[in-house]
């Protein structure tokens, strides 16, 4: 290669970390020097985020539910720019990145409340100043010290609210008046000493000797003490700190952990209490704050588990707030619902984020499919810059130098020939809007028809089909390889990279995935004559099989309905690895008849508890679905109806989700360790600064990525990456 030929890159798999490698490579700065060809699987972009349009309505079709979070800096930075360099006109329905998001505030958990009740949990966040992906004022928010002091502050702001709700539990005796009177004494002294810089150890151990904290008015004194000191006092004192926020605790359960029975929501507030006295406590006991390694240092816990050994009750870990932790991240080992795990380091990081660090709303939710806002703009721009795409390209096998140094080769099967001398165009427009399809545009491919007919998935991993086989060889056809496909593909192409290296061997092994099950379903009356009288809302902790529940009645207006529907609710959640087998080749289809059945016994059995007048004495109406779908009997009853609606096992390799197991993430690779010369990795499932399965995530390891090629964007341009 001539000092002056671009460096060709070829990128396999066209997911959110494939994509962000491609976006950085190709920026302006970089004039051309990188050749980038995307090798994708299938005829779309967007790996485990990909979504289609339904050929006789045009109505949007998810893996699953997407929705992203206000503290998804980097994502949301990148697609930003690619909406700005995409300059779409006017008249499309979706010009730039705030037409293709919208803030959302409300959150909800449900808890069980008998044999056959459950009780929702609805809560708003209010919005926070400033959009994600804007530039940082005030320096960077991902500090521990900065979380541990919103903690305070949350802590204070629930001390306060039980105050204002129930001020019979503020009151005391006299002899309570005087020992707070004695605290109070030592908290203005403390912050005396703050101010003056004062000798602040003794000064937290005259508040010590004060009260025991036993109203709330002590308490608040107590948590306003603690408020100063982290604060302004560097470094903290640990071992002053750890005896102050036990008798701030044991308070606190004197004086609401008493009361929980008098009201839910006193409960409720009880128990998140507890957690954050527990987050306080474990982060100074364990030195979280002041290790190197930060949150790594309690990976080895589960987070409940850690919550527990620090302290919080066992009512509190197993709170519907908690399980919809769980739920929100698939967090159930082998999709095993009685096996909750998640590693507390990663769990108490993506927290912090998500609730202290999101701005303008917690929840951003997509006025359109994600393949529709996300990959279409994204795909437009690269191929704008000169990206080549190769699409029906399925890997088959990364091949190692003889040395063992670099990659070779690498063997794709071609699942399908192109008509003509033209490149595949996937997308397809809906109201003005270029979209993917939720099948191949067969009139492109050679013996379309036939394909068609036989009933081809080249996106299954069991679809074995392909026309030819290609080969592609370091130095002719590409300099270096960025792998972006799914962990859960790994085993099946890269066998002589984890015979060859422990690391590799370690990941594979050691780092898991589960499958899950997701199903939409169109209604054709509003929900608040279905029953539900609340906000649209993403909610989970809810019964199996199908935990977690998203109204989203906003994607109406962006599919092709000759009559609109009046709701559209996704619902998703873990499916089993049992339920699975050994990958026996009928496992799509008999996997997705397990869906199926799981989609309409919830809907006869469990839905009630949420829409109650989507029920009968009969089980779910099954009238109220709208059914437009190409391949259904528009004349169909009962379940049968269901046949017109959406549902998925996403069971592929690639289709998998990434779990953070306690005592795993220490296995992941990051993108910047080559131990191959020419190789880098990309995704959700590498060790790139947040271990969770999410779309913030495999941007910061794209981003990665391209730095470990080109040394761009710099390391500190990360957001959340060099920090713990």
């Amino acid at each position: 290669m001539s000092a002056d030929a671009p460096v060709k890159v070829a990128i396999v798999g066209g997911g959110c970390a494939a994509l962000t490698t491609a976006f950085e490579l190709t920026r302006a700065q970089h004039r051309g020097r990188y050749e980038v060809t995307v090798y994708q699987l299938g005829w779309r972009l967007g790996g485990k985020g990909a979504s289609g349009r339904e050929e006789a309505t045009r109505r949007i079709e998810e893996h699953g539910l997407h929705l992203w979070m206000g503290f998804y800096e980097n994502a949301f930075r990148i697609l930003r720019e690619c909406y700005e360099e995409l300059g779409r006109d006017h008249d499309c329905p979706i010009k730039d990145w705030e037409d293709a998001f919208f803030p959302d505030a409300w959150v909800g958990v449900t808890e069980q409340t008998g044999e056959d009740g459950w009780q929702n949990w609805i809560a708003h966040f209010p919005p926070i100043a400033g959009k994600p992906g804007d530039p940082f004022e005030g320096g960077n928010p991902f500090t521990l010290r900065g979380y541990l002091l919103r903690c305070v502050i949350l802590l204070r702001t629930f001390l306060a609210s039980v105050q204002d709700r129930y001020p019979d539990l503020a009151a005391a005796d006299g002899s309570d008046v005087a020992k707070e009177d004695g605290a109070l004494d030592a908290l203005v002294d403390l912050v005396r000493t703050l101010a003056c810089g004062g000798n602040v150890v003794d000064a937290i151990g005259r508040l010590l000797t004060y009260g025991q904290f036993a109203t709330l008015a002590g308490l608040m004194k107590a948590t306003e003490a603690l408020k100063a000191i982290v604060e302004t006092v560097s470094p903290l004192p640990d071992q002053l700190l750890s005896p102050l926020l036990a008798r701030i605790a044991e308070g606190a359960r004197q004086q609401l952990g008493s009361m929980t029975e008098r009201s839910a929501e006193l409960r409720r507030i009880w128990e998140i209490v507890d957690v954050i006295l527990a987050i306080l406590r474990g982060c100074v006991v364990d030195g979280v704050i002041t290790h190197p390694r930060g949150f790594e240092i309690i990976d080895d816990y589960d987070w409940r588990e850690w919550l527990m050994h620090h302290g919080a009750s066992e009512a509190s870990v197993n709170s519907a707030f908690m399980r919809g932790s769980y739920d929100l991240l698939f967090a159930y080992e082998d999709g095993d619902v009685s096996r909750p795990r998640m590693a507390a380091g990663q769990a108490l990081r993506g927290a912090f984020r998500m609730f202290f660090t999101y701005r303008g709303a917690l929840f951003w939710k997509m006025r359109a499919g994600m393949g529709d806002v996300v990959f279409s703009p994204l795909y437009e721009v690269l191929k704008r810059r000169g990206v080549t795409f190769e699409f029906f390209h399925r890997l088959e096998e990364v091949k190692l130098s003889d040395d063992k140094s670099h990659v070779q080769r690498l063997a794709f099967d071609i699942q399908a020939k192109i008509r003509g001398d033209k490149a595949y165009d996937p997308l397809i427009d809906v109201h003005g809007l270029p979209c993917w399809p939720s099948t191949p545009n067969y009139d492109q491919l050679v013996g379309g028809a036939k394909l068609r007919k036989d009933g081809w998935d080249p996106e299954s991993h069991w679809d074995r089909h392909a026309v030819d086989r290609l080969t592609l060889t370091v130095g002719d056809d590409f300099d270096y390889v960025v792998l972006g496909i799914g962990l859960g593909a790994v085993p099946h192409v890269c066998g002589e990279l984890i015979e060859h290296s422990p690391a590799w061997r370690a990941m594979v092994d050691r780092v898991k995935t589960v499958a899950t099950q997701a199903f939409q379903i169109w209604l054709d009356q509003p929900m608040d004559r279905l029953g539900w009288s609340l906000p649209p809302v993403n909610l989970s902790g809810f019964v199996e099989p199908f935990d977690t529940w998203a109204d989203m009645r906003q994607l109406a207006p962006m599919e092709d309905w000759k009559t609109g529907p009046e709701a559209i609710a996704y619902f998703c959640s873990v499916l089993p690895d049992s339920a699975i087998g050994e990958e026996p080749d009928d496992a799509p289809s008999r996997c997705r008849e397990m869906v199926k059945g799981h989609a309409v016994s919830f809907l006869d059995n469990h839905l009630k508890h949420l829409w109650p007048r989507a029920t009968d004495d009969q089980g779910f109406r099954w009238s109220l679905l709208k059914d437009g779908a190409a391949s259904s009997d528009p004349k169909a009853t009962g379940h049968a109806r269901f046949e017109g609606q959406f549902w998925t096992a996403n069971i592929n390799p690639t289709d998998r989700y990434i779990l953070s197991l306690p005592g795993t993430l220490k296995y992941r690779i990051s993108p910047l360790d080559m131990q191959y010369d020419n190789l880098t990795i990309a995704g959700d499932w590498t060790d790139c600064g947040h271990q969770a399965g999410c779309v913030e995530a495999a941007v910061m390891s794209g981003r990665l990525a391209a730095h470990a090629l080109s040394k761009q964007p710099a390391l500190e341009d990360i957001i959340g990456y060099d920090h713990p």
